[in-house]
């Protein structure tokens, strides 16, 4: 009784699960909101409409704490990755990759990516005028999925020389997916294959983080008494 007591209490690792419980529900958060509002929100049509475009009408305020809260989250993994990765490849890059596509997200959310392909309803059809807070968004979030992707491959790399296959396996189909389903909507004109691309694209990738999340999270193992 007494050693599972000590194991439960220290501190340290009870800090350190915390902040990859972040990472564990950051993504199911953001899909389940977004998808929420993607099935409701009047104009908006999940074949053509790109997730970013909800911070857009009356409701954009819902979008809009939805990028900060779970880019509040995304940075509390990075953090619980910096303290699980102590050693080895993606030790130090992991996290760092990591918090700046959180801080992406913060951008993301601040910089509203601009109203287009008739969204918000009345929104002109077409692709419309790019404004400055369009263009910081665009590229806030290039920079944010390019850090993803990167981590991804780094920690396929980490797990390969592990002797993890599947894991290596995984997490670099993954980045190289999500780079490849944000190259698609970038330069599919809005077409709806590009779209649901890049939805699949978002979607495995943040399974991956809160995977990834939840594997460290079991391997931070409580120091014995």
């Amino acid at each position: 009784m007494s050693q599972q007591l000590t194991e439960t209490c220290d501190p340290q690792t009870s800090v350190t699960r915390s902040l990859l419980g972040y990472g564990v529900i950051a993504g199911p958060v953001y899909v389940a909101v977004s998808l929420v509002q993607a099935l409701t929100r009047e104009g908006f049509d999940v074949t053509r409409h790109a997730w970013s475009l909800l911070a857009n009408g009356d409701l954009g305020w819902i979008h809009v704490t939805n990028f900060l809260v779970v880019a509040a989250a995304t940075l509390a993994a990075a953090v619980g990755l910096g303290r699980t990765l102590t050693s080895g490849p993606g030790a130090t890059w992991v996290p760092r990759l990591i918090g700046v596509y959180g801080v992406g997200l913060i951008a993301s959310g601040i910089f509203r990516a601009d109203p287009a392909m008739g969204f918000p309803a009345g929104t002109p059809e077409g692709p419309g005028v790019v404004s400055l807070h369009g263009t910081l968004h665009f590229v806030a979030g290039a920079v944010g999925f390019v850090c993803l992707t990167v981590a991804c491959l780094i920690v396929a790399r980490r797990f390969a020389g592990e002797g993890r296959r599947g894991w290596a396996v995984y997490s670099g189909v993954t980045g190289a997916f999500f780079l490849l389903s944000f190259a698609a909507v970038a330069t599919g004109g809005g077409a709806s294959w590009a779209t649901l691309t890049f939805v699949a694209g978002v979607v495995a990738i943040w399974g991956w983080l809160s995977a990834l999340s939840l594997h460290l999270y079991r391997r931070a193992t409580p120091r014995r008494g």
